[in-house]
């Protein structure tokens, strides 16, 4: 593994903010994916950088040597950004993406238009397909990185948080649970439901919470296991069942009235995107370019 700024950056925002759920507020990540980057720092350093107490993390000793270069890292990114803010007006470039179904369909097409008017000379073709293709594709050099919904264990490869989401309540219109208030999970698993292949980061993510809730998968009713989120939002409409899903993709059916989101209060279906690439590539300035733009979006998705 190698040391990266984003991971730098997260750290010292931990010890800034003195815990992780504040840093991660601060970052717009959830808090496991910010744990997850500082025990990765660690695991780099081969040491423990912080310590939680009972009210807040302290920084050991190694983390009070860390912090001064931390800082330092951050203060020269920011330099260098300011430098080279005159010339990105003028980037010219073509950039090879590939992303996975929900961040190719549903995120990506409403962002690519404010970058292309801010960016005008940088040129995107992206690739929509699953995870296990985006990584041979940027493998064997045919994309430059790739966007997932799910952090990438390969030896090769560097990923990194972009964005975060969060998996809502899908019902069709006329359910008897439409137009209630905040739910508890226990209000909805009585009902049957329609939902992604198992694999998928959707199912991924919606089955990891609700184990986290005590809940047994086991005891779900599923009466549909579906490839897709068109197929799955067109079997909710149908009133086959039930569904959790990002916001970003049932906007057009939301618009119609044929679907409609819940909000439920004891449970929240929280996930990261991922940008990655090889280790041993480095990003053009239009790719890093490309993946500050997103961070940088802050309306929900």
């Amino acid at each position: 593994m190698a040391l990266n700024y984003h991971q730098l950056h997260i750290f010292y925002t931990v010890a800034q903010r003195g815990s992780f759920s504040a840093a991660a507020q601060a970052l717009h990540m959830t808090q496991p994916a910010v744990t997850m980057q500082i025990q990765s720092l660690e695991d780099y350093f081969g040491t423990k950088l912080l310590v939680r107490s009972t009210k807040r993390i302290d920084l050991t000793e190694a983390g009070k040597a860390l912090y001064p270069y931390a800082r330092k890292s951050i203060e020269l990114m920011r330099e260098t950004e300011k430098a080279m803010s005159q010339f990105t007006s003028m980037l010219e470039g073509r950039l090879l993406l590939g992303s996975s179904l929900t961040i190719g369909e549903y995120v990506l097409p409403r962002l690519l238009g404010p970058f292309g008017r801010q960016y005008p000379h940088i040129s995107i073709v992206l690739k929509v397909m699953n995870t296990t293709q985006i990584i041979d594709e940027i493998v064997s050099h045919q994309l430059n990185f790739g966007l997932v919904e799910a952090p990438v264990h390969h030896p090769d490869m560097i990923s990194e948080p972009v964005m975060e989401d969060e998996l809502k309540l899908v019902v069709p219109a006329g359910h008897p649970l439409s137009g209630k208030g905040p739910l508890k999970l226990a209000d909805v698993l009585s009902y049957p439901f329609v939902l992604r292949e198992k694999g998928s980061g959707t199912r991924q993510v919606m089955e990891e919470q609700l184990e986290s809730s005590g809940i047994d998968l086991c005891g779900l009713d599923i009466v549909m296991e579906l490839g897709s989120t068109g197929a799955v939002k067109s079997a909710v409409e149908a009133g086959f069942g039930l569904t959790f899903l990002s916001p970003s993709s049932v906007k057009h059916e939301l618009a119609l009235g044929l679907l409609e989101i819940l909000e439920i209060e004891d449970a929240t279906f929280k996930r990261q995107f991922y940008s990655i690439h090889l280790k041993s590539t480095l990003l053009p300035v239009s790719a890093v370019t490309f993946l500050t733009f997103l961070r940088e979006q802050q309306q929900p998705l």
